[in-house]
């Protein structure tokens, strides 16, 4: 056989034999191509009996739907951030994750988040500033299947008693607080620890006068602060409420030793245990009439940290799942949340009366890290301590609130 037949017959051989093998997949981003991961992990927060349980049935839901095994680690809410951070530095964080919305900024910050685009996840429909809460530097990393926030619970009986109508503005919720404080009663009860907490449960005061986080010696921070203190220093409200977290402030209005109380909606379902106990609930009041609530959103964004491809992929899968909207509804009544998307909360909030006055807030709430993004945390603490300063007497306002922007640095 010639050089020349036996080359050509070579040559044919190989082409038959690449015409008839299966061509190797094409190198993609995020594992696609790759084989399916068939479970994750998932790590998140919801460390009470309620919450867990309500979370756990949830990711049970989706992964049936999706058919991808979820292994859970939960931890206590002050372990999470130093948790998040430290995992996110030796690259071991979970395939899902779900963190407080403050807090997305500075784990996006350590690049160990992925786009939620990579996963077919869009922010259609969704609150504006739901879509604020899980984006740094102009991506989306991510989107809380529901959010929850504060308002204004009265028992019902105490304010008919002394005659006195859910209040709508400052004037009204100052004169309601008075007349609802005796009897070793006080008319209103909220929290101000020295933390996040504080400073939440005061920026519906703050935000709603028209501060910024940007300077928080403004005239509009030190007459919202004036007001609140007021309303301890007049005897209308407890001077514990420095010591009081918002279980303990609902453990105030169930007892009957408040009339009234600012706190979130996570707390419908044990109030709805108190057979004797008639609330109602009322957006939080406003400087001046007409106005509406500016009041900080709340809740858990579902994230897809850095991890391996196919396992990206598959929480990608699962978080599309959580975030559907028979998923948002069906987490929303468990936990008290609002669903993210607009016209789902509006059905909601028309099906669950109790939730309405959460719901209409949720148009006009703000994310706490819109403004000054991974910053807000720092402002945050130097807030929280200003009126911890100023409810305590031991600073007047205005000067408690100076510490306060020199402290922040912002």
């Amino acid at each position: 056989m010639s050089v020349v037949r036996r080359a050509l017959i070579l040559a044919t051989s190989a082409a038959l034999l690449a015409a008839c093998s299966p061509s190797p997949a094409p190198s993609t981003p995020n594992g696609a191509g790759a084989p399916a991961a068939t479970s994750i992990t998932e790590l998140d927060y919801y460390a009470d009996e309620q919450g867990s349980a309500a979370w756990q049935k949830i990711l049970d839901t989706c992964a049936t739907q999706t058919g991808i095994k979820i292994e859970r680690q939960k931890v206590p809410t002050s372990q999470m951030l130093p948790k998040v951070l430290q995992s996110a530095s030796s690259k071991t964080l979970p395939n899902l994750l779900f963190t407080d919305n403050p807090t997305l900024q500075q784990v996006a910050a350590t690049g160990a988040l992925t786009p939620l685009s990579d996963y077919g996840i869009t922010t259609d429909g969704l609150y504006p500033s739901i879509v604020k809460a899980g984006t740094y530097q102009d991506k989306v990393y991510g989107v809380a299947p529901g959010v929850n926030g504060l308002a204004l619970i009265y028992n019902k009986d105490l304010l008919q008693a002394a005659g006195v109508e859910p209040p709508k503005t400052w004037e009204e919720l100052k004169a309601a607080s008075a007349k609802l404080t005796k009897d070793g009663k006080y008319g209103l009860a909220f929290s101000a620890v020295p933390s996040e907490e504080g400073t939440w449960q005061f920026l519906p005061f703050f935000w709603s006068n028209g501060a910024e986080l940007s300077q928080l010696d403004s005239a509009q921070s030190t007459q919202a602060l004036q007001y609140v203190t007021d309303l301890v220093n007049s005897g209308s409200a407890s001077k514990s409420v420095v010591t009081w977290n918002q279980n303990d402030v609902a453990d105030q209005f169930v007892g009957g030793n408040a009339a009234m109380m600012i706190n979130g909606s996570w707390n419908i379902a044990r109030l709805d245990e108190q057979k004797a106990l008639h609330y109602g609930v009322v957006p939080i009041p406003v400087p001046q009439a007409g106005g509406k609530p500016v009041v900080a959103l709340g809740g858990e964004v579902g994230t897809v940290p850095v991890t391996s491809g196919p396992a990206q992929q598959a929480a990608g899968k699962v978080l599309s799942c959580i975030l559907s909207d028979p998923t948002m509804v069906e987490w929303s009544k468990a936990h008290a949340y609002i669903p993210s998307k607009t016209t789902v909360a509006e059905k909601f909030g028309t099906d669950q009366p109790a939730m309405q006055a959460f719901v209409a807030e949720v148009g006009t709430a703000r994310s706490r890290t819109a403004e000054l993004g991974e910053k807000y945390p720092k402002v945050s603490q130097a807030l929280a301590d200003a009126i911890q300063a100023a409810l305590t007497g031991k600073t007047p306002v205005d000067q408690a609130l100076k510490a306060a922007q020199q402290a922040s640095g912002s």
